[in-house]
């Protein structure tokens, strides 16, 4: 435990910037999802999230970020905000969680997210249910995780490189389908 915090706290700024550096943290796949109500921002709008109400409706896609407006983390917001159609079109929502103030994620909603989907407020207390803490940091490790709509962990993929997470987790939401 003392080593995986070490080498979180090493790695957060060099995720926060999008390069590639392994990252370990995570819930098991199977393992209940905490469900939790934050702040979020859909198209500049500041908005109630709840993953409750959200599970009601179908699978949900929660990807955690390091720090809005940094390399990697705009390239994934970019990239999730592209394949919308097809996680709507697969019956799933998607969610991006940092920690972030709301006025940061207003902007980030509707800049680079492109008003395709929220972004909510991460407190450090819903990053370490998570389990994405890294170090004492207060920054999130980029991992995504797909939540069945019985708010079981179905699926996680952690890696500080932000390229996997669109098309890992769609598969993700397609395998739920079948």
């Amino acid at each position: 435990m003392i080593a995986r915090t070490i080498l979180n706290a090493a790695l957060g700024m060099v995720a926060a910037f999008g390069l590639a550096a392994p990252v370990l943290a995570e819930l098991p796949e199977g393992s209940k999802a905490p469900l939790f109500t934050t702040k979020a921002a859909l198209a500049g709008t500041e908005m109630g999230f709840s993953l409750a109400a959200a599970l009601r409706q179908g699978p949900v896609v929660l990807y955690f970020y390091p720090k809005a407006f940094t390399q990697g983390c705009t390239l994934e917001a970019n990239a999730f905000a592209e394949a919308m159609d097809d996680f709507r079109a697969a019956g799933a929502s998607v969610i991006g969680m940092s920690n972030d103030d709301i006025a940061t994620l207003k902007r980030f909603s509707r800049e680079e997210c492109r008003d395709a989907f929220p972004v909510g407020v991460a407190a450090s207390e819903l990053i370490e249910a998570y389990d994405v803490a890294m170090g004492n940091s207060g920054l999130a490790s980029r991992t995504s995780y797909v939540i069945a709509p019985d708010s079981r962990i179905a699926f996680v993929h952690a890696d500080s490189d932000y390229r996997g997470h669109v098309a890992k987790t769609l598969a993700a939401v397609r395998a739920l389908s079948r």
